[in-house]
């Protein structure tokens, strides 16, 4: 009998730390690396789960920024270790993140990685992006503006297109009159020639009934007189047998 092979199951009650494959000093060091270049790009790529670490890394960081005292520094820069990027975070980020009560960052999936088919996501801090609400909303304006102009574009072509329609049909509508004044011609033409030969055919077969007619009756006459000459010449000869008769 082989042995029962037993598989226990875990689930994840409690566990919130994504530890991201990596022992605890080297994911500390690789988020610290990851927030110093958010902090001087404003935006890196990266994969979904190290994005989501990074966020729930970085944004107590930026909290902390705004508050520039000593004790501030000193505790940032105990986790990233970085002179520029604390100067960079008390700086211009700390002024422009003032008025905003967390949320600093944003996260943009991207779709999967070709190779090993890992999620991507742009992380990126949302009052340093390209497109912030004014240029939003200008945005939409110009679109609306666009979408205007683009239906008065289609509008336009939809009504070239129903001008050459209609010039389109009303030159088959010539042209199907003038081949039916054709066909029309043609067929009187055929009718008329039709009609002159049956008048050609009943005259020759008038002509040729009368021929016939003609001739039967010549027959008839002929057949007639050759009649008569025979009877003429059997009563001559019952006269001479009769005289013969008398002589004896």
């Amino acid at each position: 009998m082989p042995l029962a092979r037993t598989i226990t199951l875990t689930m994840r009650h409690g566990k919130k730390v994504n530890h991201l494959g990596r022992k605890s000093a080297h994911r500390k060091a690789m988020l610290a690396n990851m927030a110093i270049s958010l902090i001087e790009h404003k935006r890196i790529k990266t994969t979904l789960a190290k994005a989501k670490a990074l966020r729930v890394y970085v944004e107590p960081l930026i909290t902390k920024s705004k508050t520039d005292t000593t004790h501030s520094r000193r505790v940032v820069f105990s986790y990233l270790q970085n002179k520029e990027a604390i100067k960079e975070l008390f700086g211009e980020i700390s002024e422009t993140v003032a008025s905003r009560p967390g949320g600093y960052t944003r996260i943009l999936k991207l779709g999967p990685r070709s190779g090993d088919n890992a999620e991507m996501a742009l992380i990126e801090l949302v009052d340093f992006n390209e497109f912030d609400a004014g240029k939003a909303e200008s945005g939409r304006k110009k679109k609306r503006r666009r979408r205007g102009k683009g239906n008065k574009k289609a509008a336009k072509v939809a009504a070239a297109v129903v001008e050459e329609v209609k010039e389109t049909a009303e030159d088959v509508k010539d042209f199907v009159e003038d081949a039916v004044d054709k066909v029309e011609d043609v067929v009187e033409d055929v009718v008329d020639k039709v009609e002159d030969v049956v008048e050609d055919v009943a005259d020759k077969v008038e002509d040729v009934v009368e021929d016939v007619k003609d001739k039967v009756e010549d027959f008839v006459e002929d057949v007639k007189e050759k009649v008569e000459d025979l009877l003429d010449g059997d009563d001559d000869k019952d006269d001479d047998d009769d005289k013969e008769e008398k002589e004896d």
